[in-house]
């Protein structure tokens, strides 16, 4: 037991996985809690930029691990839908001592994986549905849906958009539906080749768009993933799709794009939903983080890095300020992380990023470890 205090997170996506290797790191008893049965390694594509690779560098070699099998795309380009012209060209690792870390394109769950390792596995604990939690003011008493009752000092929210923490905090309130989705599915790298795929590219019509990039070092994968305009009307999370409905909603788009979409066998859809910036981020012992405080629609790609900042800056404030006063200590995060997460979440929302041609450093440039804590 570390002297620092027992930390409970709940929910083991990004932020919760970059949670607690960095809390593990910093000698707090860490235990990390997921509904899901085990690890799965999800079909779909993530894009980490500098700003996270700088904070994942951290962790033992997991940053050299990452970029020797991601993809690295030198540029990201913004196409027009129909003829494929360039409305905007902007550097990536092009410009990377510029941001002093790589920008990486993956398979996230290739990438969740490489995270888990760096967290002892005994301190993960799948099959772990939160019900209900229970703050004394001087821990936090978790109970589960498999009977299973925990008891940690404090307690990182890190579950998402569907938040059960935020919901027992502050009320239960509907995430706000965007009316967009997203299709999206894997094709063989070789048939993105065959067609003369850019690395990283955005096609670009008024109202809707398809992102596509590799994978994988090799460039075996090749991600496509869509914002349309629909209604969506089931309770479900993810639905299958198909070629037709997918090819549907690209009619019109560049050959290069149809051909893509020709070469997709499994295809999926799943709502964009959102919620307004959350006022508060912590209640007593309680603290939340990602997309459980401030989630978003993912054009800015930058949904996860958030919650893998929120994550760093939330470890630093334990152990720089300490836990004898939990809400203070979390007041600093939250001021240290609101504006910057907001304004992610704003731009993100809009679908506006790297549309023209503009400087993303602000955002892929941003080291947490600059930052002045307190």
């Amino acid at each position: 037991m570390s002297d620092k205090g027992r930390v409970g997170i709940v929910g083991a996506g990004l932020g919760g996985v970059a949670a607690a290797g960095l809390l593990e790191k910093a000698g707090f008893d860490v235990v990390l809690f997921d509904q899901a049965p085990a690890f799965a390694r999800l079909g779909a594509g993530i894009q980490f930029g500098p700003n996270v690779i700088k904070i994942l560098s951290t962790l033992d070699g997991l940053a050299e691990k990452l970029e020797s099998v991601s993809c690295l795309p030198d540029y990201w380009v913004s196409r027009k839908w129909d003829d494929g012209t360039v409305m905007a060209k902007i550097p990536l690792n092009a410009e990377r001592e510029r941001y002093g870390a790589p920008y990486i394109t993956i398979h996230r769950g290739d990438l969740h994986q490489a995270m888990l390792n760096c967290i002892s596995p005994e301190r993960v604990k799948y099959n772990h549905k939160l019900v209900d939690f229970t703050d004394d003011g001087k821990s936090v008493t978790l109970e589960f849906e498999n009977g299973v009752t925990e008891k940690v000092d404090f307690l990182i929210g890190s579950d998402g958009i569907n938040s059960r923490i935020r919901e027992k905090m502050f009320g239960y309130e509907a995430p706000l539906s965007t009316g967009w989705i997203a299709h999206r599915a894997i094709i063989p790298g070789a048939a993105a080749k065959s067609l003369g795929a850019d690395l990283n590219a955005k096609w670009w019509s008024e109202d809707r768009h398809i992102v596509c990039y590799y994978l994988d070092r090799n460039e075996d994968e090749f991600y496509l993933v869509t914002g349309e305009p629909a209604e969506w009307t089931s309770s479900v999370g993810q639905l299958p799709s198909t070629r037709d409905e997918f090819r549907a909603a690209f009619k019109g788009f560049h050959p290069m794009v149809q051909g893509y979409i020709d070469a997709t066998e499994t295809v999926t859809k799943w709502p964009l939903n959102t919620r307004p910036p959350l006022p508060v981020w912590h209640q007593g012992r309680t603290v939340l983080l990602g997309d459980s405080c401030h989630p978003m629609k993912p054009h800015m790609a930058q949904g996860a890095a958030m919650a893998v900042e929120d994550a760093a800056v939330l470890a630093r404030c334990l152990s720089e300020i300490g836990t004898s006063d939990l809400t203070h200590t979390f007041s600093i995060y939250q001021s240290a992380r609101k504006e910057r997460a907001t304004k992610v979440q704003t731009i993100s929302n809009a679908n506006t990023w790297l549309r023209q041609p503009e400087d993303p450093y602000w955002c892929y440039g941003d080291n947490i470890y600059d930052l002045t804590i307190g």
